[in-house]
């Protein structure tokens, strides 16, 4: 990874928004410009350089780990040893303009941070910079995105197996689980979803003691974490003979994928590719029971911009990677979703995900 890139890049970012340093917090993006994976951290970002703050546990760990930004380990919060090391930069002159990450910083984060400053310098919500950033992926992160989204889709094959009629669904998640562990992944992306009979239609159904029925839709919500990136699939099966009802939902759900999968290509709005999803299930009159956005970003989390979403004016381009996901939930009764990982290539998209996506009847 190119993290000494990384910051050089963010920092002409910086300075263009009028900054003497950014301050940034959010885990994700420390570990996205430096490398970094510990818990307890603060990565400041000046013309002098870039400086790591974090404590006595990660003294081993941030010095094989970080690159391009100096280690300081620090006695106090990383936080209160970051405030501190601005307090003193400056003694005299006008205070600096410091830049922070407003979505990981709670209001008493911000305060102990400006007492710490004593008015030597001025606190800014920056825009989302490392965030921008990170929706842009490289060719490292692209492979790296490649292996851990076929390492979670053979989970699949899992749970394909264990899917049984009285079986729990917490029983098919632990299987799933356990596979993924076993085949290196670091842990699991999210809580597995694995939601079944009427419990389909709960949109983020975690897995449950509720026993799989012997007729009804199964929903595999699933992603793994390997080399610190993040995969996410969906597959529905069906227990049991479908009925002409059951069959038309999950093909209208397919169909409403694949029209999204066709309409992402560089140039394309987010919010079009959401529209040519619901655009099909409104032809079938299942809009209604379509309850969340078409997609998202995925890398280092599992949710990360773009978001695939109407309203969204943000324009594709070349290396985002993202989720297509429509789905269609009945409360009470049943509900179907199919989620795959494309990637933005320079004339359209690449399917990621294995992409069988026949209907499964077990």
């Amino acid at each position: 990874m190119d993290h000494v890139g990384r910051l050089r890049r963010l920092w002409s970012d910086v300075e263009r928004e009028d900054l003497d340093a950014l301050l940034v917090t959010h885990l994700p993006n420390v570990h996205y410009l430096c490398g970094f994976t510990g818990s307890a951290a603060a990565l400041l970002l000046t013309n002098r350089g870039s400086i790591l703050f974090t404590d006595g546990r990660y003294r081993t760990q941030a010095r094989e780990e970080v690159n391009g930004a100096r280690v300081v380990i620090a006695r106090k919060s990383p936080l209160v040893a970051a405030a501190e090391w601005l307090a003193g930069l400056r003694r005299s002159s006008a205070p600096l303009s410091v830049g922070i990450e407003p979505e990981s910083m709670s209001v008493g984060m911000r305060e102990r941070l400006a007492s710490r400053l004593r008015g030597r310098a001025r606190l800014r919500s920056a825009p989302p910079l490392v965030e921008s950033a990170r929706m842009m992926k490289d060719a490292d992160e692209i492979l790296r995105l490649r292996q851990v989204v076929e390492l979670g889709a053979s989970l699949f094959r899992v749970a394909r197996q264990k899917i049984q009629p009285g079986v729990t669904e917490l029983e098919v998640a632990a299987a799933m689980e356990y596979e993924a562990r076993c085949a290196g992944a670091e842990g699991m992306s999210f809580p597995t979803i694995l939601a079944s009979g009427t419990r389909s239609a709960i949109v983020h159904g975690r897995a449950s003691g509720a026993r799989i029925p012997r007729s009804g839709f199964v929903v595999c919500d699933f992603g793994v974490i390997l080399a610190g990136y993040c995969s996410d699939r969906t597959r529905t099966v069906h227990v049991g003979r479908p009925s002409r009802e059951a069959r038309q939902l999950y093909a209208a759900v397919l169909e409403a994928q694949q029209a999204a999968i066709s309409a992402v290509r560089p140039g394309v709005r987010a919010a079009e590719v959401d529209g040519a999803a619901r655009g099909v299930l409104r032809k079938r009159k299942l809009d209604r029971y379509f309850t969340h956005s078409t997609g998202h970003g995925l890398g280092l989390e599992i949710h990360e911009a773009p978001r695939l979403a109407a309203g969204q004016t943000l324009k594709l381009e070349p290396g985002m990677v993202m989720t297509i996901e429509p789905g269609a939930y009945d409360p009470g009764k049943w509900g179907v979703r199919i989620e795959d990982v494309v990637l933005v290539t320079s004339s359209g998209c690449e399917v990621l995900t294995p992409t069988d996506k026949e209907l499964v009847i077990i």
